[in-house]
């Protein structure tokens, strides 16, 4: 039996969702923005006014008001989002359990087996985009095809709320014309080296020599010379087993330079706190932290530390990330940015237990603090409670866990070989 999978995006989403809670913004050229007084002013999203005004993603807002003097900037509300891609998946897994999100709006279905059931693709997709017009308010573009990679283009194909079908006897014919950019995973550095050579489109890529795409690009090449045949195997994870996650980060762009290590101390206070809470919600531990440092004159480098026991304690990845910072940013410049990233990451279970030894005691003190402060800050919010460092300068401190963006799962970790 043929697959049959979906690929449904959620279209213009943050902004969508946006417009449901305040309909005055309904006709009008709309972006989620960042806050420009912390230094955070890009377009997270925009709707399709804003869009065919130029605006685009990514884009400073100063140049994109220039650009759509209109344009209407909203703050992003997260919690709002998580709900709606909560309910649309509600929907989908009414109709399969194979549903893999690849971010908050978008996510592939596999819907071979239902087809006896709520009739072929076309009817099941076209019977998704109704529920989530009606129940939801918002619209979904629905790619339907043989495989993930073309779905996804599909979904690109025609916006917003429809429905576009590529089969195995028409993709030539349908993809084969398109940018080689609409192809998943050619970004723009491999569309330039794409087309230095020639390759514009993806009928191009198809028919480009192997040898020469691994030349150009390595491994990547081979796959995407696979995607471009319709050849990607790769099936739709089920939508209750949760991917195995291999680290866990955060990052943030500091309000003001940092000048000082107390300024750092604070900035990486606040990313650590994000960092550990997710680990010990994830019951992990990790192995090694690494801290990427951002100066203002926008040179980024990044450089890590394994830790001497596997830990989920905000104290002992403080500890390490001050560390990494003192030792490697050694000419004293004002910082712009920061990250954060723990890795080398296994479940916790088990790996507490009574000890004599000084070491041990002290982590587990500290990771009875931690569960002490997760409980406070669960029922009162982050700043109901602080650590002291961050009293130095409150104007720094953020709540990084909370105004987290998400950012989707990875699609190549789930190819088999």
């Amino acid at each position: 039996m043929e697959p049959v999978i979906f690929h449904s995006d959620m279209n213009n989403f943050y902004a969508s969702v946006e417009i449901l809670f305040d309909l005055t913004l309904k006709g009008k050229p709309v972006a989620v923005a960042g806050d420009e007084e912390a230094r955070h002013g890009i377009v997270l999203a925009k709707n399709d006014i804003a869009k065919g005004l130029g605006v685009h993603t990514g884009q400073v807002l100063w140049e994109e008001r220039q650009q759509c003097p209109g344009l209407v900037c909203v703050p992003a509300h997260y919690d709002r989002y998580l709900y709606f891609s909560g309910a649309a998946r509600e929907i989908y897994t009414s109709y399969t359990d194979q549903v893999e999100p690849f971010g908050l709006d978008e996510c592939w279905l596999d819907v071979t087996g239902s087809t006896g059931l709520f009739g072929d693709g076309p009817t099941i997709a076209n019977d998704i985009r109704a529920r989530i017009r009606r129940e939801l308010g918002l619209t979904v573009s629905v790619g339907v095809s043989f495989s993930k990679v073309f779905a996804k283009l599909g979904s690109d194909m025609r916006k917003p709320d429809a429905t576009t079908v590529i089969m195995k006897e028409n993709f030539r014919e349908t993809t084969w014309a398109l940018p080689v950019s609409d192809l998943l995973y050619v970004g723009p550095a491999t569309t330039r080296k794409l087309v230095r050579f020639g390759i514009t489109t993806i009928g191009g890529l198809a028919q480009t020599n192997v040898d020469l795409l691994y030349w150009l690009l390595g491994k990547n090449g081979i796959m995407l010379h696979r995607f471009a045949h319709g050849m990607d195997r790769s099936g739709v994870r089920p939508y209750y087993l949760s991917p195995p996650i291999k680290s866990i980060g955060n990052s943030t762009t500091a309000p003001r330079d940092l000048v000082s290590l107390d300024d750092v101390k604070i900035t990486l206070m606040a990313l650590c706190e994000s960092v550990a809470a997710r680990l010990r919600e994830q019951d992990c531990v990790c192995t090694t932290v690494a801290v990427g440092i951002r100066d203002n004159r926008l040179i980024h480098y990044d450089r890590q530390i394994r830790l001497a026991r596997p830990s989920a304690n905000t104290m002992d990845l403080w500890e390490a990330a001050v560390e990494l910072f003192r030792r490697h940013h050694t000419d004293g410049g004002p910082v712009r940015s920061l990250s954060m990233k723990a890795s080398g990451l296994s479940l916790a279970e088990g790996m507490e237990q009574m000890s004599l030894f000084p070491e041990e005691q002290k982590a587990q003190r500290r990771a009875a603090i931690d569960r002490t402060l997760d409980k406070l800050r669960a029922k009162y919010g982050y700043f109901c409670i602080r650590r002291a460092v961050t009293l130095l300068d409150p104007a720094l401190d953020l709540d990084a866990k909370g105004d987290h963006i998400i950012h989707p799962v990875g699609f190549l970790g789930t190819l088999r070989e």
